[in-house]
């Protein structure tokens, strides 16, 4: 994050430089107060008195233009930060989306927002203010040291209301934080499969899990709010009531006859002028707290990004030789793969078959690189997918994941991959004939331009998935890796899915398939066997099927003889 300040240097450091006239200029009122009291009104100088007046309103108006000119350099710095870090935080949350652990990276943008909200708004500037209040306590201490010791005083019992405030309400905020991200996550899950909520009868006990964790943050809420007005209450106390010591104490002086009026009233001025920072810094340190939370979470995210990503060598576009060499992945539950070897030539093609949780659809993560093994490597052409760059390799890569999302937009939006139109209407086109998919798309009400997801058509579970399949085929890509793709197919799917595995045979792409049907695995060149995440069988398809066979049919011959 420092690196991205430091970006905003420019903003910072003269909204510091505004800041020191501006404290300056608010002596301005404390000043003028101080001559009228001990020279005009002893004087009785009109003249005096319309000079004073006019300076006096020419530097507040100056200013007033550089609080204007202030708050907008903190406008500028938080529309820079925003623009410097919002897609950087979003393709980082992408990465973390499906690494175990990754799930306290989701509130990234929600982190980004509420930092840049913060500089949008006004609490920032006290931040500015305060490191001047010295200048206010000096010359506070010029009229009289009396005056300063009260006011050093004050300014000790509000930094120390503020220090109890964060040390009360940060562990406090940070439960509060948690809960509310968790009931947040778990909204999203319900909407996602609102379906099967609504279907199953779950809605009353979804929302009752749901406000367990709402409930539980708005506690956790409530009592820092509580506990924060309590110090908020204490610190406007002791300011007003150090106002009215310091009244008391220049009237006792005027009295005594040594000190003026004017003097008084200007020293209770510069006395509130000075705490103002102060308590409107406490009054805020609520956001104070959420913010630097916000800050720090970013910041170790960023720190890994940087960590991760580092300059590549441009590589050539691959040819499709695929290499999986003693993979291991697992989570904090345990391995899900275990040591997971074996190898393609570019334009062979592979049907992964194995019961459920055999961890299939996680080595075609690893594969596609989504996910990282914790030992052993995926090689593409030799080189490692660390070694790729993720923007190049993409466009050589296609992948229809077992659960199909497509984004909000217009079908050949989805099938490009959201990649600029303009000049690629032909490869949409293309992609959507090989996946055999075109007339169906024609079909729809406005074609390829057709809006899918919220305000636009639903569509089907199986014309999802076949324009999925389509979007996996943009760009010629040289290694395809389909899971599960006739999940949601009918007949008519199926054969065209069989179309599409003939069409990537001919193209000579590297196919890795997975499925529970053998009868799409006939014109595979290998197959792997998965089971609890190991390596069961490898080899030439035909030889694995045909020793599968009697295996496959001893049940059948014990049902028929029953």
């Amino acid at each position: 994050m420092r690196e991205y300040l430091d970006r905003c240097k420019f903003f910072f450091v003269h909204a510091g430089v505004f800041s020191f006239f501006i404290n300056l200029l608010l002596l301005t009122l404390p000043l003028y107060m101080l001559q009228v009291f001990d020279r005009v009104l002893s004087s009785r100088s009109r003249e005096t008195l319309l000079m004073l007046t006019l300076l006096a309103l020419g530097a507040l108006l100056v200013w007033a233009l550089l609080e204007l000119l202030r708050s907008r350099l903190m406008v500028r710095a938080g529309l820079a930060l925003d623009h410097l870090l919002g897609e950087k935080v979003l393709v980082e949350l992408v990465e973390h989306a499906n690494v175990p652990g990754g799930q306290r990276y989701s509130s990234a943008l929600r982190d980004l927002n509420l930092l840049r909200n913060y500089l949008l708004g006004q609490n920032v500037l006290a931040l500015f203010d305060i490191p001047w209040t010295p200048l206010f306590l000096g010359v506070i201490y010029l009229f009289h040291p009396l005056f300063g010791v009260i006011a050093t005083a004050g300014m000790v019992i509000m930094f120390a209301l503020a220090l109890v405030e964060e040390r009360i309400g940060k562990r406090i905020l940070d439960r509060a934080h948690e809960n509310n991200r968790q009931a947040g996550r778990f909204v999203e899950q319900m909407v996602r499969n609102a379906e099967v909520v609504k279907a199953l009868g779950m809605v009353a006990a979804a929302t009752c899990k749901w406000r367990l964790h709402n409930d539980q943050a708005s506690g956790y809420y409530a009592l820092a709010s509580n506990r924060s007005g309590v110090i908020q209450s204490a610190s406007k106390f002791t300011r007003v009531a150090l106002q009215v010591t310091m009244m008391g104490l220049g009237a006792y002086l005027v009295i005594d006859q040594n000190l003026s009026p004017g003097i008084m009233m200007a020293a209770t001025l510069i006395l509130g002028r000075a705490m103002a920072p102060v308590e409107r810094a406490i009054a805020g340190w609520k956001g104070f707290i959420e913010v630097r939370s916000a800050y720090r979470r970013l910041d170790e995210l960023l720190r890994q990004m940087r960590a991760r990503h580092r300059s590549r060598l441009q590589l050539p576009a691959p040819r499709g030789n695929l290499s999986v060499e003693s993979v291991v992945y697992g989570g904090p539950d345990g391995l899900i793969l275990k040591r997971v070897s074996f190898a393609l030539r570019a334009g062979e093609s592979l049907g992964i078959v194995g019961p459920s949780a055999a961890g299939k659809s996680t080595l075609a993560r690893v594969v596609m690189g989504i996910h990282t093994p914790v030992s052993g490597s995926v090689r593409l052409d030799g080189a490692s997918l660390a070694d790729w760059d993720r923007v190049s390799l993409g466009r050589h890569l296609g992948y229809l994941p077992q659960d199909i999302e497509l984004f909000e937009g217009t079908v050949a939006e989805n099938i490009a991959r959201f990649t600029d139109l303009h000049g690629n209407d032909e490869q949409v086109i293309e992609a959507a004939r090989r996946a055999r998919v075109h007339e169906m798309i024609l079909r729809l009400p406005e074609g390829y331009d057709t809006v899918i997801g919220p305000g636009g058509v639903i569509l089907s579970g199986g014309q999802r998935q076949r324009i999925a399949l389509a979007r996996a085929l943009f760009g010629r890509p040289r290694l395809v890796l389909l899971d599960e793709p006739n999940s949601n197919l009918d007949s008519d799917g199926e054969m065209a899915l069989i179309q599409v595995l003939q069409w990537l045979k001919e193209q000579g792409v590297t196919t890795l398939l997975i499925t529970h049907k053998i009868g799409l695995l006939g014109n595979m060149d290998k197959m792997l066997v998965l089971r609890d995440g190991q390596v069961d069988k490898f080899g030439p398809c035909r030889d694995i099927l045909q020793a599968m066979m009697p295996r496959q049919r001893q049940p059948r011959e014990k049902l028929g003889t029953g």
